[in-house]
C-alpha cells in the first residue's frame, strides 16, 4: 500500500520554509472550495488537526461576522485532512454527515481543532462511521462553532 497523499505531501513539506502554506495551497487546489475560505493547516499528526481561517472581508456575512458556511468548510476542511492523515493505509473515507452548533458570533481569525479517536481498534477488513470532532476558536480561545462530522471509513479495494 502507498501513503495517503496529503500525508506524503505534509510530510515532505511541513518542516521546509513556506511548506506548510504550500501544503495548504495544494490542499485548496485539489478541493477548489477550500480556497473561498482561504485556509492555513497549522498541523496534522495522528488523531489532531490545526487549520486556521483569516478573517476578511470575503467571511463575512451580513452583519460582519464569519458565515456560518465558512465555519463549516473549515471544520469540513481540518475534519477531512485530519482523518486522511491519520487512517491506517488499509482504508479510505468519505463524509457522510454534519452536525454543527453556532455557539457565539464568529469574529476574527479562527482556528479549527479537529480530533478522532477510536481508529487504533479499527480491524484491517471492517467498514464503520468514525468522528471527527471539530471545535472553532476566536482569538480569545472562545469555542464559537463545535462540529461532529460523521464519516464513513471502509477498507480499500484491492485494485
Amino acid at each position: 500500500m502507498t501513503t495517503s497523499p496529503i500525508k506524503k505531501t505534509y510530510e515532505a513539506l511541513r518542516s521546509r520554509p513556506l511548506g506548510k502554506r504550500i501544503f495548504s495551497t495544494i490542499v485548496s487546489f485539489k478541493a477548489p472550495y477550500f480556497r473561498t475560505i482561504r485556509p492555513a493547516i497549522i498541523s496534522l499528526e495522528p488523531g489532531r488537526g490545526v487549520a486556521r481561517m483569516r478573517d476578511r472581508w470575503g467571511v463575512h456575512n451580513h452583519i460582519g461576522t464569519v458565515h456560518a458556511i465558512a465555519c463549516c468548510n473549515l471544520a469540513e476542511l481540518v475534519a477531512g485532512t485530519t482523518i486522511d492523515y491519520s487512517l491506517p493505509e488499509s482504508h479510505r473515507w468519505i463524509p457522510k454527515g454534519m452536525n454543527v452548533a453556532y455557539l457565539k458570533k464568529a469574529k476574527g481569525t479562527l482556528t479549527a481543532v479537529g480530533t478522532i479517536g477510536g481508529l487504533d481498534t479499527l480491524e484491517v477488513g471492517e467498514a464503520r462511521d468514525v468522528i471527527v470532532a471539530v471545535d472553532i476558536t476566536d482569538r480569545a480561545g472562545v469555542v464559537v462553532v463545535h462540529a461532529d462530522i460523521t464519516m464513513w471509513v471502509t477498507p480499500r479495494s484491492a485494485s
